[in-house]
């Protein structure tokens, strides 16, 4: 006993070491075991959910088989056709909408924020637009998953919503965003349009307001191919004389056609021999 006593006096100072092997050994030892319980734990969340998932397929479907259906049979769905009528009814509801300020240059003077991009709410909502129009099914009767037919619901949905904003702040702003000047240029373009569509004024008068709307908007709103041709089509409206005389609408409106005849002039002609005696005139032959 006094030999141990005397080891340790003498070499006590490696208590420390072994303290710290002590201490290491402790701590690999209780990560070990967290490790072993987070595992444990991770089992039985497992087991939990594939119970519930097991009885859902039980109320839903029945006893579960030994063979279950692959994921995208078990998720495919054939919606019935009224509710994609309905998305669809409802997507071009908003699309003809937007169309009326598209195609419409009289309102789209009024509103310019609907055709301008750097709207942030008009940029959204045609982001919106897009996004509906990519997710949009070929048919009606066409099969989706859930997953899909919820994808376009949501995203029709968007659309609507998008566009009720930004058509609410553009008629809020209306014109604000331009000048003084500028705005003199629109309020002149609007009453040139009225001249323009109007089957009163004569196919001159139209052509030039015609011609002058589009000077006055040019560099303030940029008009669509399609609402260009539409504008055209209502001042081309109503004009029998541009039918069925194309070369009238070129001429003043109080010049006539064609111009009326001339009274026949004469001349004199050389007398010769067989010839009519001199002082006789020849009449020329109308032309036909």
């Amino acid at each position: 006993m006094q030999e141990v006593f005397d080891f340790i006096g003498h070499y006590w100072w490696l208590a420390f070491p072994l303290f710290g092997v002590m201490a290491s050994v402790g701590g690999a030892w209780e990560r070990s075991a967290r490790r072993r319980h987070k595992r444990r734990l991770e089992v039985l969340h497992a087991k939990a959910e594939l119970k519930a998932a097991q009885a859902a397929a039980r109320g839903k479907t029945g006893p579960i088989t030994t063979t279950p259906a692959p994921i995208p049979q078990r998720l495919g769905t054939a919606p019935t056709p009224t509710q994609l009528q309905q998305l669809f009814s409802a997507h071009d509801a908003v699309t003809a909408r937007w169309l009326e300020y598209e195609l419409d240059v009289a309102k789209l003077i009024a509103f310019p924020a609907m055709s301008d991009g750097r709207q942030p709410l008009t940029a959204a909502f045609l982001r919106a637009k897009k996004v509906a129009d990519r997710l949009r099914p070929a048919a009606a009767n066409i099969k989706l998953t859930r997953e899909q037919l919820a994808e376009y619901r949501n995203a029709v949905t968007d659309f609507e919503v998008a566009f009720d904003v930004a058509e609410r702040d553009a008629r809020r702003i209306k014109d604000s965003g331009f000048t003084e000047i500028e705005r003199k240029r629109l309020d002149t373009a609007k009453q040139l349009i009225t001249v323009a569509i109007d089957e009163a004024a004569t196919p001159a008068e139209r052509q030039l307001a015609y011609r002058r709307v589009r000077q006055e908007l040019d560099g303030l709103i940029s008009l669509s191919d399609e609402a260009i041709e539409v504008l055209e089509n209502k001042v081309a409206l109503e004009l029998p004389a541009a039918r069925t005389e194309p070369r009238a609408s070129t001429l003043p409106p109080s010049a006539p056609a064609q111009p009326a005849p001339s009274a026949p002039q004469t001349w004199p002609v050389p007398s010769r021999s067989g010839d009519t005696p001199p002082g006789r005139v020849v009449r020329p032959k109308p032309q036909s």
